[in-house]
């Protein structure tokens, strides 16, 4: 098994703006990156402690907000990213798109559903 460690809850957002002001001044959360995903319309924010995101915020993914809630995903640090699609696809796992995502960072991701359809993201960071 190639996870690493517990990277991150994704979190849908209408405002990004007024959510990382929430997170940083009500939740006490550190802003450590964000970006514009390769699709041109989600944005994202990572906030995080000591260094480590546990949150990533998304505005654009959905502009219908479940009122139960936002949580999108959670997401696992793997290594060798292409490696891990494989084996879970033998596996017979349901990825929810076909293709690894390259971020504009470096970084690389892979959506797939859980037994009840939740989605579950391995995430590779950029290697330095």
């Amino acid at each position: 098994m190639a996870v690493k460690k517990f990277e991150h809850v994704g979190i849908q957002v209408r405002d990004i703006e007024e959510s990382k002001r929430f997170y940083q001044q009500v939740v006490g959360l550190a802003l450590m990156d964000e970006l514009l995903h390769n699709d041109g319309k989600m944005k994202l924010a990572f906030l995080g402690l000591n260094g480590d995101i546990i949150i990533e915020l998304i505005e654009g993914y959905n502009p219908d907000l479940p009122k139960e809630g936002k949580v999108h995903h959670i997401a696992l640090t793997v290594d060798e990213i292409e490696s891990e699609k494989e084996r879970i696809q033998k596996e017979g796992v349901k990825l929810v798109w076909d293709e690894v995502t390259n971020l504009p960072n470096g970084a690389k991701y892979l959506f797939f559903l859980g037994p009840d359809g939740e989605w579950i993201e391995y995430y590779e960071p950029l290697k330095n």
